[in-house]
């Protein structure tokens, strides 16, 4: 009697390491789906997955690979997701979603990098697209839950204009540490009347916090997902987006680093510039920050959008901004195992799978508030 091997895991979590890795195992397993834990170092991804809460419960097995498009194409092979949280993703994403295509899987990403937006759509969107392959990059807390505030606005027909803003307590992981500041050297945009516009380098601004009297720094944060999701929505001709920490000294080190950047380390050859922006960014975050603590760690999405005649403003407060991250990474997968996505190719989260089913998970696991919806000035249900 033969016996047939077993199936491939349906989910590679591949970078499970990092701090989001970590959420998006424990939400995969509270999905009830199995996956397979990927990294560089096996045994340090025991050491982390054995102290993820409740993992024993899970299905879940752990392979070591080289990040190479060939031995990465031989992991995914036969899998159906990938989630993909090894970055800074200008540098090392490329071979994950070239692995991801040969392969037949659908793609995700967490990253916080404009320009590895437009390059992903740009260069391999078409190529998912024609697969029948959803290739989305940047879902995760700080764009995903700001362009489910923006997609509560747009439902008010008419309204061609959005003013994003996403701010929340705690401090960057490593890894975003990292992104941070790789992105210092890239150029940035926002979009007016459908055409990419080119933020200042050094662009900052004040804003108003809803909830509070103190107003907050906020940063283009290197222009964010938001105007590149956008870009071909017919409702939408202009978006802005800032962002950032509620710390104002973290904020004020932020500006004067990009000050530096555009003073001194623009000016060194492309290897210094990195070598010099990760040790700097090191210098800030080198360790793994505590689990986060939903009394501590909130989030406020904030959207103005408006017309020629009319107004909307959707706010929608949450917690623990990396578990909403892990959370959406992990119900995209559970999502994609059972249903096709609302669009293929390059999309976001919300094109691909609803901005209101994506609501509707973040406060199932009581992540996210109800959002507090105003038209024209009269508050209304959301």
């Amino acid at each position: 009697m033969s016996s047939s091997a077993p199936a491939k895991k349906p989910v590679v979590i591949y970078g499970v390491t990092g701090y989001t890795g970590r959420l998006v195992a424990e939400y995969l397993r509270e999905y009830r789906v199995p996956f397979i834990a990927a990294g560089r170092d096996a045994k340090r991804i025991k050491e982390v997955l054995d102290k993820v809460p409740g993992i024993e419960t899970a299905e879940y097995e752990i392979v070591e690979v080289e990040h190479t498009v060939a031995a990465l194409t031989k992991l995914f092979s036969g899998a159906k997701v990938v989630c993909n949280m090894v970055g800074p993703f200008m540098k090392f994403g490329p071979e994950a979603v070239e692995a991801s295509l040969a392969a037949g899987c659908h793609y995700t990403d967490t990253n916080g990098e404009q320009n590895w937006m437009m390059h992903a759509e740009e260069t391999w969107g078409a190529k998912f697209a024609a697969k029948n392959l959803l290739l989305s990059p940047g879902v995760a807390q700080m764009y995903t839950t700001g362009e489910i505030a923006a997609n509560i606005c747009l439902e008010q027909p008419g309204l061609d204009t959005l003013d994003i803003l996403v701010l929340w307590k705690g401090f960057p992981t490593y890894a975003s540490t990292q992104t941070i500041f790789s992105i210092l050297t890239a150029n940035f945009y926002y979009l007016e009347q459908n055409k990419y516009v080119q933020w200042s380098p050094t662009a900052k601004s004040e804003v108003i916090v809803p909830g509070q009297h103190e107003t907050a720094m906020a940063l283009p944060w290197g222009g964010t997902a938001h105007p590149v999701w956008f870009k071909n929505d017919p409702r939408v001709a202009n978006c802005k987006a800032q962002g950032g920490v509620f710390a104002r000294p973290v904020m004020e080190g932020v500006v004067q680093i990009t000050g530096v950047v555009e003073d001194q380390i623009k000016k060194m050859p492309k290897a210094e510039q990195e070598k010099a922006l990760s040790d700097m960014a090191a210098s800030l975050q080198a360790g793994m920050p505590p689990r986060e603590n939903p009394r501590e760690n909130t989030s406020v999405d904030s959207v103005h959008a408006s017309g020629p005649l009319g107004r909307a403003h959707c706010v929608i407060h949450g917690i623990c901004n990396y578990k909403q991250t892990g959370l959406l990474q992990a119900y995209l997968a559970y999502y994609l195992l059972q249903a096709p996505p609302k669009r293929v190719g390059f999309a976001s989260g919300c094109q691909a799978f609803g901005h209101r089913e994506l609501l509707g998970q973040l406060q199932a696991f009581g992540l996210v508030s109800a959002p507090q919806l105003t038209r024209n000035g009269v508050t209304v249900a959301a």
